[in-house]
């Protein structure tokens, strides 16, 4: 007797959670369905919606075209990807800062065939830095021979990163707002 009360105490439980399970994937699929693309997801900072001249056929938006985002937009065109990449503002940035990229990051720049986006930045080749730590004391840092790092201003390396990005055929670089996304 006690065997058909934990059966059917299994059998209960197995379709309570059968039933959780369910409508929680159906909540699930009807916020999807009420996040499909708008207009009031992309706004041009200029005149209303962005439209991609690839509408339809985009792999991957991409959110930013600073440095970390222009350089992902040309890797992925150059693996086939076509990208989509939004920007709130194209213009140069000027801020008064500048950029300092250590020789792994230099490295890296080669290995992804943005080297190049460093001339014309007023780049300086660094060899060693100093390190001062708080209590003042100072640590020389030399790089190996064959690696160097640079410094930049951040603004003309960013346009060109852009630059190098935009002149591929799969990404279209475009000035607007993400108000939202899809996910």
């Amino acid at each position: 007797m006690d065997s058909k009360h934990i059966f059917g105490g299994v059998v209960a439980a197995f379709l309570f959670g059968f039933v959780v399970l369910y409508s929680s994937r159906r909540r699930e699929k009807i916020k999807a369905s009420e996040k499909t693309p708008t207009k009031k997801n992309l706004k041009s900072s200029g005149n209303g919606v962005c439209r991609s001249n690839f509408a339809g056929n985009t792999d991957v938006v991409i959110v930013g075209a600073g440095v970390a985002g222009s350089a992902l937009a040309y890797a992925l065109a150059k693996d086939g990807w076509r990208v989509h990449v939004i920007e709130r503002d194209l213009t140069e940035p000027d801020r008064i800062v500048g950029e300092f990229l250590h020789a792994g990051g230099c490295i890296k720049l080669a290995e992804l065939g943005l080297e190049d986006c460093l001339d014309g930045s007023d780049s300086q080749t660094v060899f060693s830095f100093a390190a001062v730590h708080k209590d003042g004391k100072r640590s020389a840092i030399s790089y190996p021979s064959s690696a160097s790092g640079r410094g930049f201003h951040h603004g003309r390396f960013v346009q060109k990163l852009r630059e190098k990005a935009a002149s591929l055929p799969n990404v279209k670089l475009e000035q607007g707002t993400a108000s939202s996304s899809l996910y």
